[in-house]
């Protein structure tokens, strides 16, 4: 499927017009027959590619929250599917009928509500899966308040991150700043300038050497940390809404990253889990729809082995008993024996799991300040040695002045 920027004519009463529509179709063969369709003639057709601002509207918490808020608002007398589809109906502003245009093919096609908005590429798969799990409910109308509260406290998450290393990187970029364009000056300075004193000579040479060496360090660690740093954002924003690529992959192998990614994952999995025992969902569908909560993948392969183990005759406590869980959790799961004391303890396991998430990130952001404070005081230690060898210099300097 491909979207289509189609500029057509059309016959009307005032007589020809000319219309530019998008259409979400096949091919352009396609369009040109739907076009026939209306009494048109197709001028000229283009694949649609999204601008820059598109795709940022398309993203941003802003837009996912007013279009959640739109169906809950036109779905108190309807179905959800027909708000959605009002929703897109009444859109006049080109780019978001740009951006809508996939939820309006997937509609059009008999597809569910919830197909539609996984169409549109903007919702994280914690959001889906609480949507998913409220429609599978009967309770979507319900469900969107948490979706919303889901978006918002992430939000609020990325915004302190995103602060706290803007202000880290603020304070690091003016100490690499100063050391690099500093750097040839001071050090050709001592290297122009060495004592006479031949026994002073060699060692000051050797801390010539090692503040060179030092510096070089600092300044190479900075340029490495800022192009990872760079290239992990741009590769989480591009690849957003995949399950799996490489960038994703090498940061969840740093520890503490790795662990609060994990405990985000079964904190939306097992709400999303919780959420449909409640609604009487059917427990295999209940494990399929709650590995599609996650896009980490210990924590879909948790759910999938679970569902297969109990397709096998395994009870659910067993199949449930399982890694990358608790010892606690283990243990409470062990001891269950019907599905309302499940949905129980998967609350549980959700508010446990977002606590210590928050405390994972709170650590992150700690971690973050220690390691750039202590980048700095190496940074403030070795300018500060570069006065002592300031020093060395200028005393030699002066014995020359002061000898007869």
């Amino acid at each position: 499927m491909q979207q289509w920027i189609v500029k057509f004519s059309i016959d009307t009463p005032a007589g020809p017009r000319v219309l530019e529509e998008s259409y979400y179709m096949p091919s352009q063969a396609d369009v040109r027959h739907e076009v026939t369709k209306r009494g048109g003639y197709v001028l000229t057709i283009r694949p649609h590619a999204r601008s820059p601002l598109e795709r940022w509207l398309a993203r941003s918490s802003w837009w996912q929250v007013q279009l959640l808020r739109g169906i809950q608002f036109r779905s108190t007398a309807t179905s959800p599917g027909v708000a959605l589809w009002r929703l897109i109906q009444a859109e006049t502003n080109p780019r978001r009928q740009n951006i809508l245009s996939p939820a309006r093919e997937a509609l059009a096609r008999g597809l569910g509500v919830i197909d539609a908005l996984r169409s549109l590429n903007i919702y994280d798969y914690g959001t889906l899966a609480i949507l998913a799990a409220s429609e599978r409910s009967n309770r979507l109308h319900e469900g969107i308040p948490h979706a919303i509260q889901n978006i918002t406290q992430k939000r609020k998450n990325r915004g302190k991150v995103i602060g706290t290393m803007a202000w880290l990187g603020f304070d690091i970029l003016t100490i690499v700043q100063g050391m690099y364009w500093g750097k040839g000056k001071i050090i050709g300075w001592f290297e122009s300038n060495p004592p006479s004193e031949p026994d002073k000579l060699e060692q000051y040479n050797k801390v010539v050497g090692n503040l060179s060496l030092l510096w070089d360090v600092l300044l190479y660690v900075a340029y490495a940390m800022g192009a990872f740093l760079v290239w992990t954002i741009l590769s989480f924003w591009h690849n957003r809404g995949k399950r799996d690529w490489p960038t994703a992959r090498i940061v969840r192998k740093i520890p503490l990253i790795g662990a609060y990614l994990r405990d985000l994952g079964f904190s939306d999995s097992t709400a999303a889990a919780a959420r449909m025992l409640r609604g009487n969902v059917p427990i295999g569908d209940v494990l399929e729809q709650a590995s599609e909560a996650s896009n980490i993948p210990d924590v879909s392969e948790y759910w999938m082995n679970a569902r297969e183990d109990l397709s096998r005759g395994v009870g659910l406590g067993a199949a449930l008993d399982r890694a990358p869980l608790t010892k606690n959790e283990r243990l409470e799961l062990a001891g269950i024996s019907d599905l309302g004391q499940v949905a129980t303890l998967m609350e549980s396991i959700s508010e446990m799991r977002q606590t210590n998430a928050k405390t994972k990130h709170s650590l992150i952001v700690w971690l973050a300040f220690g390691l750039s404070g202590l980048y700095l005081v190496v940074a403030f230690g070795s300018a500060i040695y570069a006065l002592t060898v300031m020093n060395m210099s200028m005393d030699s300097m002066m014995g020359q002045f002061m000898t007869p």
